[in-house]
């Protein structure tokens, strides 16, 4: 299954929150990419990436942006 990127966070406990978002609204999600921001110290060197399945893509993305507001 292709998956695609709903948001990108700084650090994995952002990406972390933006996941139980998700799942509050029943849209299952993957973090990409932890432990290289790990390695990096967090702090936005390497971004930690949030993906979802392609037809559930604009919902999350409308998800994450209401709950920014």
């Amino acid at each position: 299954m292709s998956l695609r990127e709903a948001g990108r966070f700084a650090t994995k406990v952002e990406a972390e929150l933006a996941k139980h978002r998700l799942e509050h609204a029943n849209i299952p999600s993957f973090i990409f990419d932890a432990g290289l921001n790990n390695v990096f110290g967090g702090g936005g060197l390497a971004w930690v990436r949030l993906m979802v399945a392609p037809d559930e893509l604009d919902e999350a993305v409308a998800v994450l942006r209401s709950e920014a507001d």
